[in-house]
């Protein structure tokens, strides 16, 4: 039991006003089984009429027992019994402070820990400080580590942190001053009483002595706790004490700046602010988004556009060039502009009339945010705005607002924005290309897809293949515009893309679809095995083949063949073709 790491000095006893009226063997052992029965059946009004009863009699069940009845009125604070939830808690805890001042040895620190566990469920921080509070009066010194946080946990959760700092203060005595050194506040308490002197109260004097107390217990502090003072320094002005915590901390000092940048926002500070955000480019920190949405809020809401436009300015001239662009002070600004739903485009502005660059960075946010909003054309403009700059975007933020026109049949965004896309730097234009030919395959627009691919034709970062031009066809058929899919056949091959099955079996659907049977024939000049792929397509459709027609317009073909040079150079062609004179009639 972790009662054995308890210690228990000799309790201070307060005299009873009037001796109470002993309870004879009976009557306890009638009481303790009336209470168990009770217990077991969940009847808490009932269970506690009977602890009462011991009370009134200045006595205490047995030590199981009494456990188990603190334990159930804990319990019941999750849902056990129909007593009213303030009511259940008070019950527990006034059970628990009577088991304390009679005697503490009774009560087992589980059963503390489950009162203490529903307390800050009932985010109920003063009974809890109450709870700790008598157990310092009657001397029932339990390890802080094995309570401490919960108490904290509860008292922060209330929004009460500084109402720990009397039990702070207590603990550290103890540990000092009566040697027990169990009971001395570990390096969270001490961060936690801190935050309490330098976030909610302010008050510079508490927050030195909680220091002088960690100095004295011999607890060390860490990036929290300088995190603390330089918030409350700034929001005083001490820039004196601010340089002396600087001096004195090693590594990141990340949550220091950010703490600084708090307390500066706090009083308005903004000159301040801006200097803290550059110096932290030269020491290599960065911050999180909330650090950021208190620099931006801090700004705006003091009109202060035109000095939120300088600090991304200057912190662009600090950061490297292999800054990634949404690592970048730019981005991270205009970023948090747009969570706290400013106008990201303000700050453009401002930038540009000082005649200043904040890196490509302070663009990608406004550009998400228009896809999230399905505002293509407007994300295109600013591209082409974006164009006129030395800045450039990179594929992943074209390839976003590519498939984002895409997504919302914005064709003639989607097509400008790849144009821009070829005019710049970028290598790699593959993932666009296809996303583009997908999208018009999808929708349904052929004749886009051709100027497209004729558009892209002589471009070396595209490679256009056979599957392409079969995707146009393919499409140009389907739309029964089969004019259109025979120019693109003859432009295909004129640029000696090479045709295959699907080439065909598209034009002979198309043909089929439109019950153009005969004109499949002009396709015997490329391939003799279509026919063969007519003639069975038509058998499977259950449609009527005149072989009488063929017969003539093959043998029309056939004069303009020459049959020895392509059975030497063309085996399976000839095959194709002595297959379908056999279907046709006609010997070989």
């Amino acid at each position: 039991m972790l009662r054995r790491t308890l210690t228990l000095l000799p309790p201070r006893r307060r005299p009873f006003s009037s001796s109470p009226k002993t309870l004879t063997q009976l009557q306890r052992s009638s009481f303790e089984s009336s209470l168990h029965n009770s217990l077991t059946a969940h009847d808490t009004d009932q269970a506690w009429k009977l602890f009462r009863s011991f009370a009134a009699a200045s006595s205490l069940p047995d030590k199981p027992l009494l456990n188990s009845l603190i334990t159930h009125l804990s319990s019941s604070l999750h849902g056990v019994g129909d007593t009213p939830l303030k009511h259940r808690l008070k019950r527990a805890f006034v059970s628990a402070a009577y088991v304390i001042e009679k005697d503490p040895t009774f009560l087992e620190f589980d059963t503390l820990l489950a009162l203490l566990q529903s307390m800050r469920l009932a985010k109920a921080a003063a009974p809890a400080l109450a709870l700790v509070e008598c157990m310092f009066k009657n001397r029932f010194f339990v390890p802080f580590d094995l309570w401490g946080g919960l108490v904290i946990d509860i008292c922060r959760e209330s929004g009460t942190l500084a109402s720990f700092l009397k039990v702070f203060k207590e603990s550290c005595r103890l540990s000092t001053d009566e040697k027990l050194g169990y009971m001395k506040p570990d390096l969270a308490a001490c961060n936690a009483a801190l935050e309490a002197c330098c976030l909610q109260m302010e008050s510079l004097t508490d927050a030195e002595s909680v220091i002088e107390s960690m100095s004295v217990i011999g607890v060390k502090p860490d990036e929290s706790t300088f995190g603390f003072l330089a918030y409350l320094y700034a929001r005083k002005g001490l820039k004196e004490k601010i340089k002396e915590l600087e001096s004195l901390m090693d590594g990141s000092k990340r949550v220091l700046y950010s703490n600084l940048i708090s307390g500066y926002v706090k009083i308005g500070d903004l000159d301040s602010v801006s200097h803290v955000v550059l110096q932290s480019l030269k020491g290599d920190c960065s911050f999180g988004e909330e650090t950021y949405c208190e620099i931006v809020k801090g700004f705006i809401e003091s009109k202060s556009v035109k000095s939120l436009a300088t600090l991304i300015i200057e912190a662009h001239k600090l950061e490297s060039l292999s800054t990634e662009s949404d690592k970048s002070v730019g981005f991270s600004i205009v970023n948090a502009c747009i969570d706290l739903g400013f106008s990201g485009k303000s700050i453009l502005y401002e930038m540009d009339a000082q005649g200043g660059s904040g890196g490509i960075g302070v663009y990608v946010p406004i550009l998400k945010a228009y896809c999230k909003e399905n505002k293509t054309s407007e994300a295109t403009q600013l591209v082409t705005e974006i164009s006129s700059t030395e800045v450039q975007l990179d594929v992943d933020t074209y390839q976003a607002l590519i498939e984002a026109s895409m997504t919302k049949q914005d064709f003639v965004s989607a097509l400008t924005l790849f144009r821009d896309m070829r005019e710049t730097r970028v290598t790699d234009l593959k993932g666009s290309y296809l996303i583009i030919m997908t999208g018009l395959l999808e929708n349904q627009r052929p004749e886009l897809m051709a100027a497209f691919v004729e558009e892209v034709l002589e471009d070396p970062r595209v490679e256009v293949k056979s599957h392409d031009w079969n995707s146009i066809i393919h499409a140009f058929c389907k739309s029964r515009r089969l004019e259109d899919a025979k120019r693109t056949f003859r432009r295909m091959v004129f640029l000696q893309y090479e045709p295959n099955h699907q080439t065909y079996l598209s034009l002979i659907n198309g043909y089929v679809s439109c019950e153009r049977y005969f004109e499949v024939v002009v396709l015997w000049k490329e391939i003799f095995g279509t026919a063969m792929q007519v003639v069975e397509k038509c058998k499977e459709m259950k449609i009527f083949v005149d072989k009488w027609r063929y017969k003539a317009a093959f043998m029309e073909a056939l004069k303009k063949l020459r049959l020895p040079k392509l059975r030497k150079r063309k085996m399976k062609k000839v095959e194709f073709l002595d297959a379908f004179r056999n279907w046709v009639g006609l010997t070989t």
